[in-house]
């Protein structure tokens, strides 16, 4: 079923179905995750419905947006976001498959941003819909494949960004490294101070230095049970 949301009371809206991709904590906490600059190119590989661009330019509305989504139903949806804000200028939807070389210009742009399917194909718990699973899982590409399609699209320099679950953090760090993209800065994102990390998020350098800096956990969770700071940023609820 199609629905509609907002960033904050007044705030730019989303659209979103929820057979499609459901808003996520990871999202929104990727989406606080980039030192943003101004007037950079981004470009959201598996954008789903848009919501990650929307995230960016809420930080940083100098920005334009580059969305790449193989589902037309899911790429439909981030479009008419982009309308319903009034962000046609800053948002450009692409609907094709990120593993085509010829889909974008090489090296054009400053930061790659990406949610990827965190499960190789056959593992994880099985969606119960095709949409579901190719978000879910490695069915239309693989984390390689993402990998691969950043380092192709970043000029020299520009930055990577992505989320994934921890159990693959070795396998990621050596995709990126053997892709030309040099892990730089790490967060763990933990539920309570006390839980295991059940997240990551990650900062590659295309062309950059060895040198990882691993910043400290973001916990989600206060001990009263209350939402942290990070969260409460991420969320924009200081603009509630």
């Amino acid at each position: 079923m199609e629905k509609i949301d907002q960033l904050w009371p007044g705030g730019w809206q989303f659209l979103f179905d929820d057979q499609l991709f459901q808003p996520g904590t990871d999202s929104f906490l990727l989406g606080a995750f980039p030192q943003l600059k101004r007037g950079e190119k981004v470009c959201d590989l598996g954008a789903g419905t848009g919501l990650l661009g929307l995230l960016l330019l809420a930080r940083e509305p100098s920005l334009h947006i580059t969305n790449v989504e193989i589902q037309h139903a899911a790429c439909d949806l981030a479009q008419r976001t982009a309308a319903l804000n009034d962000l046609e200028s800053s948002i450009t939807c692409v609907e094709g498959d990120l593993r085509q070389p010829a889909l974008l210009p090489h090296g054009s742009f400053d930061v790659v941003i990406a949610n990827p399917p965190y499960f190789a194909e056959g593992s994880g718990a099985k969606a119960e819909n095709a949409a579901r699973r190719t978000a879910r899982s490695e069915v239309t590409c693989t984390l390689e494949d993402v990998c691969r399609a950043a380092a192709r699209l970043l000029r020299w320099g520009g930055r990577f960004f992505l989320c994934l679950r921890p159990e693959r953090m070795a396998e990621l760090m050596e995709l990126c490294r053997r892709c030309g993209l040099e892990p730089k800065r790490l967060r763990l994102v933990q539920n309570t101070v006390r839980s295991a990390p059940n997240l990551l998020l990650l900062e590659c350098r295309r062309g950059g230095k060895t040198g990882l800096t691993a910043e400290p956990p973001l916990i989600m969770t206060n001990e009263d049970g209350t939402a942290t700071a990070d969260v409460d940023a991420a969320y924009f609820r200081d603009k509630r």
